[in-house]
């Protein structure tokens, strides 16, 4: 069997192709293509053409030399923004970059016609701006056509892969709780919301369990030899969705962290937690494979370096890369000064030592300088307060959930940050365990192949996990290269 398995990110993303003989898996990285929002007008949009057209050249590159035939490909990709459609199924502009400062006060704005906590209990989801409910209130307070049809990035990307055709326009249930229009418990849009929101039931489209499979391919790449009769699945759309799934563990006295511009730290459940205690803490309950629930927290990530080496390098002077400065961080003594991560401010992009100062002396330190010649001690703050952070949300985690947990997965790109995974096992006593650095790759593929073995049917969590095993044993014996 062979699956594709394109990986949207927000800084880059990923086409790999798995094949598994029967004894054995290999899976190799075939194109690598970046990505980032756009600017213009004062608002953060995405190139869809951009992203569109990197995942055809991947799946070409992906082939090329092939025999025989691809019999799946799978789309995951971040969750909460969308494209808006015409009637024809046509893009009607870029969709918004969730980082767009259009929904600063859009969470208040909904909250006057439902309540926070009334929100909560409906869907269990965590609020941040940018989910996709603001997002759409936003569309309707701004006038932007709310009875247009809306996909999520990778569902999109589905649809066009099967051809528009009909049917296969769909929302993926790891994706779709995200949106937090989804009724937790019934699995179900939740018409309460839609309703006291003002936005249109009509525009939502049907929601797929993990593995579903939608059709063939369509359109040019279906006229390809290797593509004829591939099948296009709804892996987990939603990425930390197919990272999870992307761990092969078992048992419940584990926790994972998913590590990169984003951080997604938690615990998988077999049912919704939504308690007075996890609306305190903002928990979020997310769909997961099998119908379990990834019941976690978003904390901010390596986007605070990002944006302050982006910031460093835009004036000149030493050009600092990740890796080095990583290394050089690491032998120099650790401050005992931290920030609140997840200030608001801290969220958008722009002038980020500065806001790091900020929240710096909020807290009642001095601040540092903010030039490149002085990254190695910004830098260090950064790692402090994130592992802070992670520790704590981790204690609440327990306190809400009753586990105690005795390991974290570390997936992602951070599962790299030997500074970073130090910093957060001193703070917190627990033995991590470091997964695959594209895990969400590795169970976007798991789920394709447990999908292709059960005949398209649903896919069972442990079916899924066995396939990651295969997946991320291949990825890590022999290291994804372009």
């Amino acid at each position: 069997m062979r699956c594709i398995a394109i990986d949207l990110g927000a800084g880059s993303c990923r086409v790999s192709l798995a094949e598994w003989d029967g004894r054995a898996m290999k899976v190799r990285l075939a194109y690598r293509y970046p990505n980032g929002p756009v600017e213009r007008d004062g608002h953060l949009y995405w190139e869809l053409e951009r992203l569109w057209q990197g995942a055809e050249e991947g799946l070409r590159r992906a082939t090329e030399g092939l025999t025989g035939k691809v019999d799946s490909v799978g789309v995951d990709g971040w969750a909460v923004d969308y494209v808006r459609l015409d009637a024809g199924g046509r893009p009607l502009g870029e969709p918004f970059c969730y980082r767009d400062p259009r929904t600063e006060d859009a969470m208040a704005e909904v909250w006057e016609r439902i309540p926070r906590e009334r929100l909560y209990e409906l869907t269990g989801i965590q609020f941040l701006r940018f989910n996709t409910l603001y997002q759409l209130w936003a569309d309707r307070r701004d006038g932007l056509k709310p009875a247009a049809r809306w996909l999520n990035l990778p569902e999109y990307l589905l649809f066009r892969l099967a051809g528009f055709a009909e049917g296969t326009a769909v929302s993926e249930y790891t994706n779709a709780t995200h949106t937090q229009l989804l009724e937790a418990r019934t699995r179900k849009w939740c018409d309460e919301i839609f309703e006291r929101v003002g936005l249109d039931r009509g525009a939502a489209p049907p929601v797929v369990s993990p593995g579903a499979p939608l059709g063939p391919m369509g359109g040019p790449l279906a006229e390809m030899q290797v593509f004829r009769g591939t099948r296009v699945i709804a892996p987990a759309c939603h990425d930390t969705g197919a990272a999870i799934a992307g761990i092969p563990d078992d048992g419940s006295d584990w926790a994972f962290l998913s590590s990169g511009t984003w951080s997604l730290l938690g615990t998988v459940l077999e049912a919704p937690c939504i308690t007075a205690a996890a609306l305190r803490e903002n928990f979020t309950n997310e769909g997961g494979v099998g119908g379990r629930i990834r019941f976690l927290k978003n904390i901010n990530g390596m986007w605070l370096l990002e944006e302050c080496l982006r910031e460093w390098n835009a004036v000149g002077g030493r050009a600092w890369k990740v890796e080095e400065l990583l290394e050089e961080c690491e032998r120099r003594p650790m401050p005992e000064t931290t920030f609140n991560v997840d200030a608001p401010e801290l969220l958008l992009p722009g002038a980020m030592p500065t806001k790091i100062n900020q929240a710096l002396e909020r807290a009642g330190h001095a601040p540092l300088a903010e030039d490149a010649g002085h990254a190695l001690e910004m830098a260090n703050v950064i790692f402090v307060s994130l592992a802070a952070r992670y520790a704590e949300v981790l204690r609440a985690l327990s306190e809400v959930t009753g586990r105690h947990f005795r390991r974290l997965n570390v997936v992602g790109g951070g599962s790299q940050n030997r500074l970073l995974n130090r910093l957060l096992a001193e703070r917190t006593g627990l033995e991590l365990r470091r997964g695959a650095v594209e895990s969400s790759t590795a169970g976007n593929l798991a789920i394709q192949f447990a999908s292709l073995e059960n005949g398209g049917g649903g896919v069972a969590a442990a079916a899924v996990a066995r396939w990651a095993a295969r997946c991320v044993t291949a990825m890590t014996e022999t290291p994804p290269s372009l």
